[in-house]
């Protein structure tokens, strides 16, 4: 009978000890979209394995970035043309690191939303169209959820973006148009 009761109370203390909860593996949000190239430049490139430059291209929900990605190597003769929404308050933002297959139209909030650009990385005023060069690698994906503030958070995005490091080295022939105000009922 003793040793029952020894036994009974180590059961409660161990059920009184206070366990460290077990953190929750990283699962990041469900990617929209695919990593396949669109039918206009998928003969342009290659896709090739480089780890490194697919991790510095995604990022964790709600910090903007890619949700998912392939690193892709353009074949030599390669004429794909780019471009980025970019800063002019801010000249290196030029050649900055995030672009797109497609021009930009319609509405800038919509721009936004597609490419998970928050208000305060920049006004989206200037518009460069650049040519790919050969060999050029790039990670293209679609887009992470980003938050902005604690009053606007754009979810996971189906829309293409294109990743380069080093982007004035990747591109030439780039032509520089401005942002203008038109206002549609």
């Amino acid at each position: 009978m003793k040793r029952i009761g020894s036994y009974l109370a180590l059961a409660v203390l161990a059920g009184c000890a206070q366990h460290a909860p077990q953190e929750a593996a990283y699962t990041p949000a469900d990617c929209l979209g695919s990593t396949a190239l669109p039918a206009a430049v998928a003969s342009q490139f290659d896709a090739i394995e480089d780890p490194v430059l697919l991790q510095q291209a995604l990022g964790k929900p709600e910090q903007g970035k890619l949700c998912q990605g392939q690193v892709y190597r353009s074949k030599a003769d390669t004429r794909v043309e780019i471009f980025r929404a970019w800063n002019s308050t801010n000249p290196n933002s030029q050649y900055g690191q995030w672009w797109a297959f497609n021009k930009p139209s319609g509405p800038v909030a919509q721009y936004r939303a597609d490419y998970e650009i928050c208000y305060q990385w920049s006004p989206l005023d200037k518009l460069a169209s650049c040519t790919l060069k050969a060999g050029s690698r790039v990670v293209v994906g679609t887009g992470q959820s980003a938050q902005c503030s604690e009053y606007l958070t754009y979810p996971v995005s189906e829309t293409q973006q294109i990743f380069i490091v080093d982007a004035a080295d990747a591109v030439a022939d780039c032509s520089i148009s401005d942002g203008m105000l038109s206002w549609n009922p």
